[in-house]
């Protein structure tokens, strides 16, 4: 017997010895810039992803005008910040490469290559597929105002003069008027006059599109040959470019495009010496109408000689223009998505579901003293997050509320508790981050508001954002003071919370109370605790943490013992961790990550990563939460958080990971990930190249990880319910294949 535990051990000590033979050293990794991929590349790879639902003609039509919609708004915002923060590092001549090695001017290269190709797609989808199928369809988009008939013009013409006449406010550009000053993501139309009776010279001018009134104009029903109805409807810009004569009257109208530029609104804030963080935000968020014209997207057919006034007064670079073979700004499709009458091309409407372990008539803090409560949104209601709030306000026990807020909705319902709580005397303390971008304006308002109402409200900290979601009760009970806790993935916003998949644990675990305490005597008062119970808080302790759990993992693997991981986030570009992970999976740590946005980590390259998976979902909810699962030798751990892999998440913002404990929810939240890597029809394969590819579906059990959840969360609500509802014992089935 001790023979054969003597030869077990001696053949674990050389598979052991044989892996570590061959084992790569980090700094070899590290220093390799081909094995990471550049982050903004990886991000144009995700919106790519967003535009193959808009492609894809499975899904209900105005479906696909959504994702187009999404794909376009994702660029504007990609530029405003990313873009414009690498034009701030080629202005101050920063040279350092990133981890893939690229300088700040390459990846602008690369980007601009990258971008151009996307804009073609877009509008190409737009132009040759969803324009003839919505006319097929029942609705006649006007391209040009040449596509009139008599009657509509008349009507487009007396409409121009009713409404939109009026708002109008021609710009002239000479020697005596400066060039407009043109707003960021406004929609222009510019114009080459020439004076009637002239001596012939050009004069520039423009006119801006009144936000204001609505861009989609619907004309009156046509009626076909066959006698069927057409819906049709036109853009505002093709009716004041119409009708530009009526604008210059003394003058001729040589050419007149459509133009839109994006403008630098990446703040920068030196918060150190910042009198007033609240002013100092509310001054620079003024600047971010005015900042570097980064992008200009114009009409393709545009005459030369006006682009050339527009390129010279904007400063703008060639490879920053875009011609557009269509409408500029396609964010209006979200719009035509709201058109009513079409509800048949859309996808139907998913509820959220009741949470079982809240469907009864005892109040919230009764619920969560007899065990931990999953909340898993958008599948299931919010309701339980802002009822915890609520009646927290109401609760004459509750002797305070402390909270974070990072983005909330435009008439949150939590806000208002908080300023109930406060009304009601109990002791209120939020933190508002109002640094959370282009949400900034939104957070000064609810601020100033809480603190009218007697909050104690903190503006973030000096040089961080405060990215956690946490929500502490303190209640007064009949055993003495209990600290109730909401922790969860995702923002308080009650409007999101229907469209981002995050998870939530409501708990009055008394060493998770300890510790959310801890938290906030960290935000308001500048103390760090010696140590932390169950909670891992970024910047100080969460990096430290998961690069543990990862070598736990590692070190396994290397003893002959199983590794593995299973990870959901929005984003992978943290160098260190990614590291970690190679080190991982050349020790034989099987790795299973589901990253929805950008991954600079390379999947399935030999002698570097062939243990590890990555698989980006892109569904009708967009996929927002963080869950981390780690074998740790047959003892598997199970956390949720506010942080991705990123270097911000983990070194320059406040965030929280906690457990996930009971066993019953534990396997609930196993079964979140084993079910998303399991997708094989929402879910895009990432390659070894970098490229994204749809699994092959064909002989398979068609497996939509979102679409599951929903029918799971119904089925769930209605056992809820009671054994007596027949509609318990309604089955779900997967669909085949075959009868698709």
């Amino acid at each position: 017997m001790a023979e054969k535990e003597k030869n077990v051990k001696s053949v674990k000590a050389d598979k052991t010895a044989e892996k570590t033979a061959h084992r790569p050293d980090a700094a070899d990794f590290g220093a390799n810039s081909s094995n990471y991929v550049n982050r903004e590349l990886s991000w144009l790879e995700f919106n790519y992803r967003v535009l193959s639902e808009a492609r894809d003609k499975t899904l209900p039509l105005f479906e696909r005008l959504k994702f187009l919609s999404i794909t376009a708004s994702n660029l504007d915002e990609f530029y405003m910040v990313r873009v414009a923060s690498l034009k701030d590092m080629v202005h101050a001549k920063y040279t350092k490469p990133d981890i893939a090695g690229l300088t700040a001017q390459e990846q602008l290269d690369a980007i601009s290559v990258k971008t151009h190709q996307l804009v073609e797609l877009q509008y190409s989808t737009y132009t040759r597929s969803l324009v003839p199928a919505l006319r097929q369809n029942g609705l006649r988009i006007i391209m040009g105002h040449e596509e009139l008939t008599p009657e509509e013009a008349s009507y487009v013409d007396s409409y121009f003069q009713t409404n939109v006449y009026p708002v109008l406010t021609p710009m002239a550009f000479d020697s005596s008027r400066p060039f407009p000053l043109i707003r960021n993501k406004t929609l222009n139309i510019a114009a080459l006059l020439k004076k009637k009776n002239g001596d012939g010279e050009m004069e520039f001018a423009m006119v801006q599109v009144p936000s204001v009134l609505q861009r989609i104009v619907e004309l009156p029903e046509q009626i076909n040959e066959d006698g069927t109805k057409q819906r049709v409807v036109m853009l505002l810009e093709e009716i004041i470019e119409r009708n530009m004569p009526s604008l210059f009257l003394n003058y001729d109208i040589i050419a007149s495009h459509p133009f839109r530029i994006m403008r630098n609104a990446d703040l920068s804030i030196d918060e150190e010496e910042a009198v007033d963080l609240l002013e100092e935000i509310q001054k620079q968020l003024k600047k971010r109408q005015w900042g570097e014209a980064i992008r200009l997207e114009i009409e393709s057919d545009v005459d030369k000689r006006l682009l050339k006034i527009i390129k010279k007064e904007l400063l703008i670079s060639s490879q920053d223009i875009f011609s557009i073979a269509g409408p500029l700004d396609l964010t209006f499709l979200m719009k035509m998505y709201g058109l009513d009458g079409f509800e048949h091309f859309k996808t139907r409407k998913y509820r959220p579901q009741p949470v079982p372990a809240l469907m009864n008539e005892d109040d919230i803090f009764t619920n969560i003293r007899r065990g931990d409560i999953l909340l898993h949104h958008p599948y299931q209601s919010f309701d339980p997050v802002v009822d915890f709030v609520r009646s927290a306000a109401r609760d004459p026990e509750v002797l305070a509320i402390k909270q974070t807020l990072y983005r909330v909705s435009g008439n949150s319902p939590i806000i208002a508790a908080l300023a109930e709580a406060a009304d009601n005397g109990k002791q209120v303390s939020v933190l508002v981050e109002l640094k959370a971008r282009f949400d900034e304006e939104n957070n000064i308002n609810w601020a100033k508001m809480l603190e009218k109402a007697g909050c104690h409200v903190i503006y973030g900290l000096v040089g961080l954002k405060t990215h956690s979601k946490i929500t502490l009760v303190v209640r007064m009970e009949e055993d003495g003071i209990r600290r109730y806790v909401h922790l969860g993935t995702g923002n308080y916003n009650d409007s999101t919370a229907k469209l981002y998949t995050d998870c939530g644990i409501l708990t009055c675990d008394p060493q998770i109370g300890e510790d959310a305490t801890a938290v906030f005597n960290m935000l308001s008062g500048y103390s760090e605790p010696k140590a932390w119970n169950k909670l891992a808080v970024a910047p100080l302790w969460l990096r430290t943490r998961f690069l543990r759990m990862i070598r736990r993992e590692t070190a396994h693997a290397r003893e002959g013992r199983q590794g593995r991981i299973m990870a959901k986030m929005n984003s992978l570009c943290d160098k260190e961790i990614i590291t970690a992970l190679y080190e991982a999976s050349c020790a034989g740590v099987e790795i299973e990550l589901v990253i929805r946005g950008i991954c600079c980590l390379r999947a399935g390259v030999p002698g570097l990563s062939e243990h590890i998976s990555v698989r980006s979902i892109v569904g009708n909810f967009l996929e927002h939460s963080r869950i981390f699962y780690f074998l740790n030798d047959g003892s598997p751990e199970v956390y949720m958080g506010s942080a991705d892999w990123m270097p911000r998440n983990l070194d320059r913002r406040v965030e929280i990971m906690f457990p996930v404990e009971d066993e019953g929810l534990k396997e609930k939240v196993i079964h979140i990930l084993e079910v998303e890597l399991e997708d094989n029809v929402k879910a895009h394969i990432l390659q070894p190249d970098g490229t994204y590819e749809k699994e092959d579906k064909r002989g398979k059990v068609l497996i939509n990880s979102q679409e599951q959840f929903c029918q799971e969360a119904v089925q769930l609500a209605k056992e809820g319910k009671g054994k007596d509802d027949p509609a318990v014992t309604r089955i779900f089935q997967p669909i085949e294949s075959g009868n698709v």
